[in-house]
């Protein structure tokens, strides 16, 4: 009986791992998970100390970043996308995943300032969670998701951000959650009715780079990968 047990325990696990490497079939890491290789601090030419490469794992600690804060960007820039990264949070942390950053630092001192961000929050313990569209899963400040499939803090949760000549999708842990048009009229309506009203460059590059948002509390990424479309 146990043998049997044995077997079907192996085959469960080659199907799982066949099933996964067909879901991620063209996609390639960004996070190697041993080094923070691909990646620097917003306006820096290295990665502040609070960003640490472990285990596979991607932890921001904010106790050790000293005065090195800032977001973590990728050195590439994307244009149609398909991305998927697993974040979780400590209790009350908040921070974000940021795309179509224009590092132009001569226009934009902050990633937030072009990038559009899909939310990463403890929704119960931190005071945004009482916002409406600052929730996890949320098109910050933009679109309110239409369920909210979030993993109780501490466990990871599995977000994707698929944006394709304009279409824009979040789904997180398998739920699409959000669905607009990025650019179009009623985009640039959504911005003018938001905190970025009158943020000029906010939401209209249609290249940019990757954003880990350092807001100031910890949280982990793990498993970036990218396919670009």
């Amino acid at each position: 009986m146990k043998k049997y047990i044995a077997t079907v325990v192996v085959l469960f696990a080659t199907v799982t791992s066949q099933t996964m490497a067909q879901k991620n079939k063209g996609f390639t890491p960004i996070f190697d998970g041993k080094t923070t290789n691909g990646w620097h601090t917003y306006g820096k030419d290295f990665v502040g100390k609070g960003w640490k490469a472990e285990d596979g794992v991607l932890h921001f600690d904010p106790k050790a970043r000293n005065n090195d804060n800032g977001d973590l960007v990728t050195d590439k820039e994307y244009g149609n996308f398909h991305l998927k990264v697993e974040w979780k949070v400590a209790p009350k942390s908040n921070s974000g995943i940021i795309f179509y950053v224009n590092e132009d630092l001569s226009k934009y001192k902050q990633t937030y300032l072009t990038g559009p961000e899909m939310q990463v929050l403890d929704n119960d313990g931190h005071p945004d969670g009482k916002i409406t569209k600052h929730r996890a899963g949320d098109l910050y400040d933009l679109i309110k998701s239409t369920s909210e499939p979030v993993k109780p803090v501490g466990e990871w949760n599995k977000a994707e951000i698929i944006s394709n000549k304009g279409k824009l999708t979040f789904i997180l842990n398998g739920v699409t959650v959000v669905k607009t048009t990025m650019w179009d009229e009623n985009w640039k309506n959504l911005i003018a009715g938001s905190k970025f009203a009158k943020w000029d460059g906010f939401g209209t590059y249609k290249t940019g780079k990757i954003a880990l948002q350092d807001h100031g509390d910890e949280v982990w990424f793990r498993n970036i990968m990218i396919k670009e479309l």
